[in-house]
């Protein structure tokens, strides 16, 4: 018999929980929110800088308040939980009012990446924990159907001892106006998905490899250095991982065809799994795949499917980890400790591809410069 797939979040038991949204880009207006009216949660109000923008994302989602400043938002009385979706860059200084307030908020689902690097990260984790608020971040590759589906593969040990794991990426982003400021292109954007799912599927790895170069594409508008990313995970056990995200992806909006994509794949002692990623189809409605085979059960190729998709359907996820954390008094599985390590990952590949070497998390995690004065 097939293994049980199992690529559905848990679910709280309350959906009733008043929502606070701060920003009304596409990620919130045509992600979050479509998500959680999907799944029942209770948005009540929602804020950003343009208001008129605001009001029509307010009025489409039938959310009854709408305000120009998050700092009103916080003074209504029926939003526990503030879902964050800001550039990275401002977040520690929306947390920050938050966790000075008093405590009626009682959680934060905040946008990956968790502030601009490693450091600003801690400090975001650490005023949580001071102000008694339950961090949860944003994580969303890892609802994702068919990453799900894989973790509760690897869960039952379908496919005995990981080898190796890939992830190859050949799409092309579009990119916000504010990475620009930041110089970001892939690593923090999109590459930090692929490093926070192999953590997801294997647990930490003990180093990175990282070589990187510029998008043809994007350093005609604005300097950069991370555009085409390659990376290699060591572990432990023997374990090697690697992704190559390519946003490059040939002169496809020069005039050439396009043969863009997300594959993945997992090889094992006793089993394999392969699949796609059907993101980089958005906004057709376009379903992840899994297939997968073991020894155990012959040479057949397994491939559960389903209707759901990573845009916008992974996004009831990451708040009802939020949700079924503050109902159980326990940690959201994306955590804010736990995010950290991920964002150790990613400044460990940075430094690797500037350094030309191997880094370990341990070195970012363990670097005295970065230990919070809080």
């Amino acid at each position: 018999m097939p293994y049980q797939v199992d690529y559905l979040p848990k679910m709280p038991r309350d959906k009733s929980i008043g929502i606070g949204c701060i920003g009304s880009g596409f990620i919130m207006a045509d992600c979050h929110l479509v998500a959680y009216r999907n799944a029942g949660f209770h948005p009540v109000a929602i804020a950003a800088r343009n208001i008129e923008r605001t009001r029509e994302v307010a009025a489409r989602h039938g959310i009854e308040n709408a305000y120009a400043d998050y700092r009103e938002m916080l003074d209504n009385s029926n939003v526990e939980i503030v879902d964050i979706a800001v550039p990275p860059d401002i977040q520690l200084e929306v947390i920050r009012e938050i966790a000075n307030r008093p405590n009626r908020i009682r959680g934060i689902l905040a946008q990956k990446p968790l502030g601009v690097n490693y450091a600003q990260a801690l400090e975001i984790v650490e005023l949580c924990e001071r102000a008694g608020l339950k961090l949860a971040v944003n994580q969303n590759m890892r609802y994702d159907q068919s990453v799900r589906g894989l973790k509760s593969l690897l869960n039952q040990n379908a496919f005995g001892k990981p080898v190796l794991a890939t992830i190859d990426m050949r799409a092309i982003p579009h990119w916000m106006p504010w990475q620009e400021r930041q110089g970001w292109v892939t690593m923090r954007i999109m590459s930090i998905h692929h490093l926070d799912t192999f953590r997801y599927w294997f647990g930490d790895p003990v180093r990175v490899f990282a070589s990187v170069r510029t998008d043809p594409r994007t350093e005609q508008h604005f300097e950069h250095r991370d555009g085409i990313c390659l990376y290699i995970l060591e572990y432990e056990d023997g374990l090697r991982a690697a992704a190559w995200d390519d946003v490059w992806a040939g002169p496809a909006l020069e005039g050439a065809a396009s043969d863009s994509y997300i594959r993945w794949r997992v090889e094992g002692i006793e089993g394999m799994a392969k699949g796609t990623i059907g993101w980089p189809d958005y906004p057709k409605p376009t379903p992840s795949t899994l297939d997968y085979t073991t020894i155990k059960q012959g040479p057949i190729w397994q491939q559960p499917r389903w209707s759901e998709v990573w845009f916008p359907d992974a996004f009831v996820g990451t708040m009802a980890q939020l949700l079924c954390a503050l109902e159980d008094n326990t940690e959201p599985e994306i955590n804010g400790r736990d995010n950290l390590k991920t964002m150790a990952l990613i400044d460990a590949a940075y430094r690797s591809a500037q350094e030309h070497r191997a880094v370990s998390i341990d070195e970012i995690a363990n670097d005295p410069k970065l230990v919070s004065r809080l």
